[in-house]
């Protein structure tokens, strides 16, 4: 699906990104000489010496004021930019361009290959199905991404610390400071326990620009989300594509905002393919388009024919008009 393949092109290239800008010196801070890189110029306070001398009150207004367009308000701007992103497009970002979400998506494709489950502990309702008939091609190119993509991160994250030249060049002499390992050997563990155990744990409860997004986005009105049409269920094959494809264990087909939903749009692809695009159950929309049906809606669908465990009688779809 065209769905799939735009957003697969995005979490590449987003990482591409986050990866190479201590690299062309768009963002990284200098270890050894104490400066700030961004965008190759050293980003400082913009005062010359003599202004810490003057002790009057003009030099000590003109000190803070500097100080807080410099140092306080670039933090602000930048951390107000997933509140936005959550009004505007609620976990967007965290299906189309997180790395780390991308990096637990590959291994969740191992594991399910490997073991028929996401999970490599418990098997879930809606895992997709049974493991590959050949395991051992997935075994051994999950044991190389195992060990090559932690180290190869954490390599290339430890530049925006020290010099990208310092790290590679340490490398190829096989001779460390205490800095450069420590950063190589930490990045790597980090990303290897998440991407191994926690992986989409860490979205739904540790991650703080996911937790941004999710609770702005669940409280405003022109935020994206996946909106279920209620006209369209009738034709659902209840093949559960949709729900066996969310790695967020997300009930598309409940009427309800479900703010784990990081607007994928694996569901559309699911949907599309066993349905056909007319007939898809499911689209982006905003928020203030996802009204709930009323009482009288509901009704009027339970008395219609039902298909096999219709989606409008699920026992969690009733709770949400009690």
């Amino acid at each position: 699906m065209k769905l799939t393949v735009y957003r697969r092109t995005t979490q590449a290239a987003f990482i591409l990104f986050i990866l190479l800008m201590p690299v062309l010196n768009i963002f990284h801070y200098d270890v050894d000489t104490k400066e700030l890189i961004v965008f190759g110029n050293v980003w400082g306070l913009g005062l010359p010496e003599e202004f810490y001398t003057d002790r009057s009150i003009t030099g000590s207004l003109h000190v803070a004021l500097q100080f807080f367009l410099k140092a306080i308000l670039p933090w602000i701007l930048i951390l107000s930019v997933f509140p936005l992103l959550g009004t505007l497009t609620g976990r967007f970002f965290c299906g189309w361009f997180c790395p780390e979400g991308a990096v637990f998506e590959l291994f969740d494709f191992f594991t399910v290959k490997i073991f028929g489950r996401r999970s490599l502990f418990t098997k879930k309702p809606n895992d997709p199905g049974e493991p590959a008939s050949n395991r051992m091609p997935y075994i051994i190119l999950s044991l190389f991404c195992m060990m090559a993509i932690p180290l190869f991160t954490g390599i290339m994250l430890t530049g925006y610390f020290v010099a990208p030249r310092t790290v590679w060049g340490q490398i190829m002499n096989w001779d460390f400071t205490f800095g450069v390992k420590a950063g190589i050997i930490g990045v790597s563990i980090y990303l290897f326990i998440s991407a191994m155990i926690v992986r989409h744990a860490l979205c739904k409860y540790v991650c703080g620009a996911g937790l941004m997004q999710m609770l702005f986005g669940w409280a405003s009105p022109v935020s994206l989300r996946i909106k279920a049409d209620p006209a369209k269920l009738g034709a659902c094959t209840d093949c559960k594509q949709c729900e066996k494809v969310c790695f967020m264990n997300v009930k598309p087909r409940l009427f309800r905002k479900d703010i784990n939903c990081v607007n994928c749009g694996a569901c559309i692809s699911a949907c599309t393919k066993e349905l056909g695009k007319e007939k898809c159950v499911f689209s982006f929309a905003q928020s203030r388009h996802c009204p709930l049906p009323s009482k009288e809606s509901f009704k009027k669908q339970e008395n219609t024919p039902p298909i096999l465990n219709n989606p409008i009688r699920d026992d969690n779809c009733e709770k949400t008009f009690r």
